[in-house]
């Protein structure tokens, strides 16, 4: 009865996970072969996938390996990824259930579309291979693409534009999606403010903090708007 039950979670993972892997087929190869433009080869997209697992912070990697301050690269990590933070705490009843090392691998790969899938069911069977597909998926992408950027003649102009375009269209359904467009706003406005102030090459982290802190302050406000 296990057997088919874990059969089960299985197929339905499989099935559920169908459109994340077209999503991280693309954005694997496309994070792959710019790496490999880079002098890197697959071994260190494979080491990336397994240790970072963050498919922003490891596009932004492949500049920031050239950026001399470690400061720098630790908080834009801890900035762009600061949402998960709340992903963990939603999820912490939910995780306390799991035990052995399944309960930290679950832990370290709830990515976005991790999280939307698993968020949804108390299977703790599905929940794990919800996890582990998915980043069966990514490792598979960005692999493949560094191969193939060693082997093949690429031209990698344009590439880096990828989650970029990504996230202009997550961006653009959320607005759609929202009658309050405050936050959005927020975020536009302090981003252009830090551009002009520090440039491009170093407005990412004041942007980010100014946001973060611009959100917080306007919560109460933001908040009655959606009520």
């Amino acid at each position: 009865m296990r057997t088919f039950v874990k059969s089960a979670a299985i197929t339905k993972a499989l099935k559920d996970t169908l459109p994340i892997m077209m999503g991280y087929l693309v954005l694997g190869l496309g994070f792959g072969i710019l790496l490999s433009t880079k002098g890197y080869n697959f071994i260190w997209a494979l080491a990336m996938c397994l240790m970072i697992y963050s498919g922003t912070m490891q596009y932004m990697d492949i500049e920031l390996f050239f950026v001399p301050s470690l400061l720098t690269t630790a908080l834009t990590a801890l900035m762009s990824s600061a949402r998960h933070l709340f992903y963990g705490i939603s999820m912490v009843e939910r995780y306390k259930k799991i035990h052995g090392l399944k309960k930290f691998y679950m832990i370290y790969a709830l990515t976005d579309e991790t999280y939307s899938l698993v968020c949804e069911s108390d299977d703790e069977d599905y929940c794990f291979w919800v996890s582990l597909l998915d980043h069966s998926y990514w490792i598979t992408g960005s692999v493949l693409g560094a191969v193939l950027g060693q082997i093949l003649p690429f031209d990698s102009r344009g590439i880096d534009f990828a989650l970029t375009s990504l996230f202009l269209i997550i961006c653009t359904e959320q607005w759609l999606s929202s009658e309050n467009h405050s936050p959005a706003l927020t975020g536009f406005a302090a981003s252009v403010m830090c551009l002009l102030i520090f440039g491009a090459e170093n407005f990412l982290i004041p942007s980010m903090i100014l946001i973060t802190v611009s959100l917080f302050l306007l919560r109460g406000r933001i908040e009655r708007k959606n009520v």
